[in-house]
């Protein structure tokens, strides 16, 4: 009984290199190693993998008749029950595969879905999975029903029984899904606001943002747990983290910050799903500071880096002052990546981390500037436009001016300059 419910489901793996895609789209040796860590992630077996070189896909069967052939052999003789195919497929190549090969045909993007539906743990996370799924859907659905439609416009005819209700079936799918959508989107607006009323308390508060993003298992939650000493489980796993975590950590004996982990990127990552993700993933273009991790181990690191600073493009946040911290250094034989903004670390055995601490503190020094100014009693007005807008950490009404020490941002410097007080 316990072997029954343990047993993998097995799947063969299919991708394309074609002259006509674009590059990053084209599927490689590398892009089809990660296809299988992916399976592997939601809990399937790779048994066999088929890379085709092609000039252009077939719009029918995207791989050509002879592949598909070889690839239904494969399926048999390894008796699978899953075919994944590492580019996106559309819905009527999706529907002629299932039918030729015999067994369920996902692509990545349907593959990655899957992974975050098991792995999404808040509701907000359910909520950003389930609207990815929809809209992933929606233009999947015409392929669903294309049976119930037989070319009746070049003479055929559609099956008795099926005339009509197959099309209207359809329409109603269609509604009930853009319901759903506009539904769940309602949902994450309501998300939205209640994390905007979170940051402008933090604001206020003036407790400083750092984000850690990075390639999917790069190393993030690691390193959130070496810093913070939190307790996230850190598995050698894609998209172990889907929930965004925050945590607390002191840089110094002056400056605390709040250390974030997000959903790790990866190449070819569907656009509905950064779509949906953007309510977690909006938090990066208001932190004050991003740790870029890198795994340095990766023979690919350069490249998903790339694909990171893509993303982080994207998603409106590359004016974001960032420190591309090099992970996992202990395990590299090359010469270390140096130069600004750069820190090489290990946050396995904590390796570098006091230089990290120190690059955040500087990143952050300039944003914001801890100052002690003299306010006249006749200037008390600015006083309480700096406890609305930036973090006045202590007053004392003295005998001719209130002492404040305030973090001040660097547009709000000038205002104040001319009352800093003097050092003793």
């Amino acid at each position: 009984m316990q072997n029954t419910a343990e047993q993998k489901e097995r799947a063969v793996l299919a991708g394309l290199a074609a002259a006509s895609m674009d590059a990053r789209e084209r599927s490689t040796e590398i892009s089809m190693q990660e296809l299988a860590a992916l399976v592997d992630t939601a809990g399937g077996e790779v048994m066999a993998t088929v890379l085709q070189n092609k000039a252009t896909p077939d719009p029918r069967t995207f791989l050509g008749e002879g592949k598909v052939a070889e690839l239904k052999e494969c399926i048999e003789a390894n008796g699978c029950e899953l075919a994944v195919f590492d580019n996106e497929l559309s819905p009527s190549q999706m529907r002629v595969l299932s039918e030729e090969l015999g067994v369920r045909v996902l692509d990545r993007s349907g593959l990655i879905l899957d992974i975050f539906a098991q792995r999404a743990q808040t509701r907000e996370g359910q909520l950003q999975v389930e609207l990815a799924q929809y809209h992933y859907l929606l233009p999947r659905l015409t392929g669903m029903w294309t049976h119930l439609v037989r070319q009746t416009a070049s003479g055929g005819s559609s099956p008795i029984g099926t005339r009509g209700p197959g099309e209207t079936q359809l329409e109603t799918d269609r509604r009930h899904i853009r319901r759903k959508i506009q539904k769940l989107e309602e949902e994450l607006e309501a998300v939205r606001k209640v994390r905007r009323t979170q940051r402008r308390r933090r604001e206020k508060n003036a407790m400083p943002v750092v984000a850690l993003v990075g390639y999917t298992n790069a190393g993030k939650s690691t390193l959130l747990n070496r810093l913070t000493g939190a307790d996230i489980p850190a598995n050698d796993r894609l998209f172990d983290t889907l929930d965004t975590t925050t945590r607390r950590l002191k840089i110094t004996e002056a400056q605390e910050v709040l250390l974030s982990d997000t959903v790790g990127f990866i190449r070819k990552l569907p656009h509905h799903l950064v779509e949906a993700f953007k309510a977690t993933l909006e938090e990066l273009s208001y932190a004050d500071v991003l740790l870029h991790v890198i795994d340095l181990s990766s023979p690919e690191w350069e490249a998903q880096a790339e694909v990171v600073d893509r993303l982080i493009d994207e998603l409106g946040a590359a004016q974001t002052p960032c420190i591309r911290v090099y992970n996992k250094c202990d395990a590299y034989l090359g010469i270390l990546p140096h130069g600004e903004n750069t820190v090489c670390i290990s946050a396995k055995t904590g390796e570098g981390t006091g230089a990290l601490l120190a690059a955040v503190e500087k990143a952050l020094a300039r944003k914001s500037r801890q100052v002690v100014l003299h306010i006249p009693y006749s200037e008390l007005g600015l006083l309480d436009e700096l406890h609305r807008t930036a973090a006045v950490l202590r007053t004392e009404y003295l005998d001719r001016c209130v002492e404040a020490e305030v973090i001040v941002k660097p547009e709000q410097y000038g205002k104040v300059e001319r009352l800093i007080a003097p050092e003793e």
